[in-house]
């Protein structure tokens, strides 16, 4: 280890001979040994240090005194003074000063060059630093090994005993491993995982840093962003085997054998969960999930993120999951179906929570399927091209002449026709609503009075909506 001010004394190739009292000094670590003949090296000095010199400037004794109260001011460990130079001893007036401000001297003999002493003390520090950057390898691989062999939470306990304190890891806030009191004081050190998620080492007070914290932080990272990809894989396999359930093309033993293979247990009840953040759909495919929706089966369909939930405390997990997309910045809607045993259940559910998003709430409550919801969610059904066909001349229209005929004709279907209730509704004149109408009728080739034609614009506005 580096040496101390006793060893440096007491070393027997230097012949040094102390002349004032240092046992107040004798176990602090030399930093290293500055040479100088300068009266005032205090800009050269950063505490610690042996400082050498013949004293060949200082001529006079009020010299030698403020030399002295300079080393002391800037916390230099002790004054070596060379002799058989410019003094044949050292002089009284810097022994004086010396024993005044507690700094320890002692006389280096002409025939010990300063180097023996410097190098000493360089050779000590270099030994002290090849133990630590040793035992700085020996605790990443360790933390390396237990990470490939075991997981994350086994590296992160191979930390605590290291740093001799508690850790713990936490992402957007919600704890992913350790055991994590926000009323302990921590100290944070942000984890880089080459994505958006927000994610946090936290090390309990008192903490004084340790280089290796810096390789676990990589380490985390590392580990975080390989799941990621792995997790982003996973869910759009999964997602095949969901879009084949909601499709009707697997079916029976068939949709059972692939849905187990997955880890689900169609004799369970199951709900759905949908996430849809269109803007947002890269974090989707990465995203960890809160802890209480972590083990369940995520998949991503249709661009949006569905988690098949087994436990039956589905409208806590979707609050819960609320909260989390918030946290992560996240806008997002969610909606969810109802709680249904088998594989016909878990496609009704599905389809339960994609009609749940038209509501277009932040957290939207499951409601009975219909007709229409069931047209739109058929992939085989060209809906999203019959509503180009339908609505595409009023949108053009709208566009060009800055007007409402979209919204008008969505007012009017909603209100089941009312001329009166959608001008109401729109603050226009009834013969304002009665000319758009006749002007939706013309650029569609669509009558809204007329049941059939209904049906085809109401169908044409939900796939719009919806896509």
């Amino acid at each position: 280890m580096a040496i101390s001010l006793r060893g440096l004394l007491e070393h027997d190739e230097l012949d040094l001979r102390p002349l004032t009292e240092h046992s107040h000094r004798d176990g602090m670590v030399i930093t290293w040994g500055a040479v100088t003949e300068l009266l005032d090296p205090s800009q050269f000095l950063t505490g610690r240090e042996i400082v050498l010199t013949t004293g060949v400037r200082q001529k006079t004794k009020a010299a030698q005194r403020q030399f002295v109260h300079v080393l002391a001011a800037n916390d230099a460990v002790a004054l070596g003074f060379g002799t058989g130079l410019e003094h044949d001893s050292v002089p009284q007036a810097t022994v004086d000063a010396a024993r005044e401000v507690g700094l320890p001297v002692f006389e280096v003999p002409y025939q010990i060059p300063f180097a023996a002493i410097t190098r000493l003390i360089a050779e000590a520090l270099n030994s002290d630093h090849l133990k630590r950057v040793e035992s700085l390898l020996k605790s990443h691989q360790k933390l390396a090994q237990t990470l490939l062999s075991s997981d994350l939470d086994s590296m992160l306990e191979e930390l605590e005993r290291m740093l001799g304190t508690q850790v713990a890891l936490t992402l957007h806030g919600e704890v992913i491993s350790g055991d994590y009191d926000p009323a302990r004081s921590w100290h944070e050190r942000p984890v880089a995982t080459g994505l958006r998620d927000k994610c946090t080492l936290h090390i309990a007070e008192p903490y004084v840093h340790q280089q290796v914290v810096d390789y676990a932080q990589s380490l985390i990272g590392l580990e975080l962003a390989n799941k990621s990809r792995l997790r982003a894989s996973q869910r759009h396999a999964n997602g095949q085997v969901l879009e084949d359930l909601a499709g009707g093309a697997l079916v029976g033993a068939d949709a059972a054998g692939r849905l187990g293979a997955l880890g689900l247990n169609t004799q369970r009840e199951h709900s759905v969960i949908l996430v849809q953040a269109p803007s947002q759909i890269e974090r989707l495919q990465t995203l960890p999930l809160p802890s209480d929706l972590s083990s369940q089966v995520s998949a991503i369909i249709d661009g949006r993120l569905a988690i098949i939930v087994a436990h039956s405390k589905v409208q806590l997990s979707v609050k819960h999951l609320d909260e989390y997309l918030l946290a992560a910045g996240i806008p997002a809607r969610v909606g969810y179906g109802g709680r249904y045993p088998n594989t016909t259940g878990i496609r009704w559910s599905y389809f339960e929570a994609l009609e749940s998003l038209r509501h277009g709430e932040r957290v939207n409550e499951p409601t009975k399927l219909s007709l229409t919801s069931l047209l739109l969610a058929a992939h085989d059904v060209p809906l999203q091209d019959l509503a180009i066909e339908v609505l595409g001349p009023l949108q053009e229209f709208d566009a060009s002449h800055d007007s409402d005929l979209l919204l008008t004709l969505s007012e009017y279907l909603n209100r089941d026709g009312s001329v009166g209730a959608v001008a109401e509704s729109m603050g226009l004149h009834r013969n304002t609503v009665r000319y758009r109408i006749q002007q939706i009728s013309d650029l569609s080739g669509y009558d809204p009075n007329v049941t059939s034609d209904r049906v085809q614009l109401w169908i044409a506005l939900s796939a719009l909506e919806l896509g």
